[in-house]
């Protein structure tokens, strides 16, 4: 696969993501500091995920194993701010 369809696959399952989140929770809009708690949790799972992929974490249980699903998770929360940021400069 080449690197544009690489690319696009990958935004591709972002914006998949984005769609799920959104018929799990409907629009959501938080204050920053929401946000960026919701995004830590993201980022420690995707933490997770390199240390269980480099063998740092073997034995504890954690469902944050598969790296490339918890970097979709993590760049997908990172949209749903940059879209209420976008929203919310288009009010002024």
């Amino acid at each position: 696969m080449n690197l544009r369809n690489l690319k696009l696959q990958v935004l591709s399952d972002v914006d998949l993501e984005r769609a799920r989140q959104d018929s799990l929770w409907g629009k959501q809009r938080h204050q920053y500091g929401t946000w960026l708690a919701i995004l830590g949790e993201e980022h420690g799972e995707v933490c997770q995920a390199i240390q269980s992929k480099i063998g740092l974490i073997s034995s504890k249980e954690t469902d944050s194993d598969n790296l490339y699903i918890e970097l979709i998770h993590l760049a997908a929360v990172a949209v749903a701010i940059a879209e209420q940021v976008r929203e919310e400069e288009s009010e002024y």
